[in-house]
């Protein structure tokens, strides 16, 4: 009748609603103009995002409930799902391109973007079949590294031809973290880090406009007017806000100076609004989601919750970390979205779930408090 029933990490939790909180303000701020010019409703990315966000929520709860241990026996099916999901981006009438990208799939009145869920899915099969395989195997040349890289490429291929070299480049990071935590040796994380430079230098000689991201991002006073416009924006705003920023709704590079106000630049209209220590607040609490993740996972019963863990963390921290390195001017321009802050139906209810899964993970941890 008083039977103990466990708990997940509350503090993990509350840093996750304040995120979501911080994203609903600034959708409603950095919205207004950007929804009334293109849909006639000045609050038209808020309501969405709420609706999206309710959707996520829900999942949360009932991911949360589940024990983790249960999607060990579905991981297949769901990353075979992920694959064709992948695949019917490039199918008309059903794949949706947008700016040149086919990264969408319109099933009736439900569009979502694939790639989403193949991150989702990628920590599941990684996590599952590399804690089934053991530190020795993980650590092989041949029982390791070459399958886990003949895996990567196979979704790398698929991610490259939509194209989204930001997502690719996310979800190697997330599978290299998997991959670490599982055993592997740091010969071979060298290898591959090796490898993708190549890659990612190949992909910029053959692409013009990586090429011009890649000039911008050494020199952000190329071509301001044109491929150097987004960052040269993002900097002014961020510039603008000083310490403590010129006040919510305040910003100016938001009314149609700052291209994609509410996805990839909203931390850059977020710094203007609330300075430094806005972003500061962000980073900490990005920085505390970390942590407590990385307790959580480190006290998982099972080697298969500790890597769904790492990886669920390496999604979060990974995806925050390439968005306001971007915009911030650190790294070359990517089309990364912040999570849990920027708008995106599909993003924030699969990340909810992913949540909802570490969430659970956190309740049978071997450390309490």
């Amino acid at each position: 009748m008083f039977a103990w029933k466990p708990q997940f990490d509350k503090s993990l939790f509350l840093a996750i609603l304040a995120l979501l909180g911080i994203g609903l303000l600034m959708i409603a701020s950095a919205g207004v103009f950007y929804g009334e010019a293109r849909f006639g409703d000045e609050y038209y990315f808020l309501k969405q995002q709420l609706l999206g966000l309710g959707v996520g929520l829900f999942f949360l709860f009932i991911f949360q409930k589940i024990d983790y241990r249960i999607w060990e026996r579905f991981v297949v099916p769901v990353f075979i799902i992920a694959l064709a999901l992948l695949v019917l981006v490039f199918i008309p009438g059903i794949g949706t391109t947008v700016y040149g990208a086919a990264r969408w799939v319109q099933l009736g009145p439900v569009s979502f973007q694939p790639s989403e869920v193949m991150k989702l899915s990628i920590i599941l099969y990684l996590a599952a079949w590399l804690s089934s395989r053991g530190r020795d195997k993980a650590a092989d040349f041949f029982e390791g590294f070459v399958p886990f890289l003949f895996l990567l490429s196979i979704v790398g291929f698929l991610i490259i031809k939509q194209p989204d070299t930001g997502t690719l480049g996310l979800i190697f990071l997330i599978s290299i973290a998997i991959f670490f935590a599982s055993g592997a040796r740091l010969g071979h994380i060298g290898i591959l880090f090796g490898a993708g430079f190549l890659f990612l230098a190949l992909l910029i000689k053959i692409a013009p406009y990586r090429m011009q991201r890649f000039l911008v991002f050494l020199n952000p006073d190329h071509d301001p007017q044109g491929s150097g416009y987004q960052i040269t924006q993002a900097l002014l705003a961020l510039g603008s806000g000083g310490i403590f920023g010129i006040g919510l709704g305040q910003s100016r590079q938001k009314f149609n100076y700052l291209p994609e106000p509410v996805t990839d630049s909203i931390f850059a209209v977020l710094g203007e609004e609330f300075g430094l220590m806005g972003g500061v607040i962000v980073i900490g609490l990005f920085l505390f989601v970390m942590w407590r993740g990385l307790r959580a996972a480190k006290a998982a019963p099972d080697d298969f919750g500790r890597l769904l863990a790492v990886g669920i963390v390496a999604w979060i921290v990974g995806q925050a970390f390439i968005n306001i390195s971007a915009i911030s001017g650190l790294i070359p321009l990517t089309g990364v979205p912040l999570p849990l802050i920027s708008y995106g139906g599909t993003s924030l209810a699969v990340l909810l779930a992913s949540i909802g899964i570490l969430l659970n993970i956190s309740k049978h941890s071997r450390l309490k408090g």
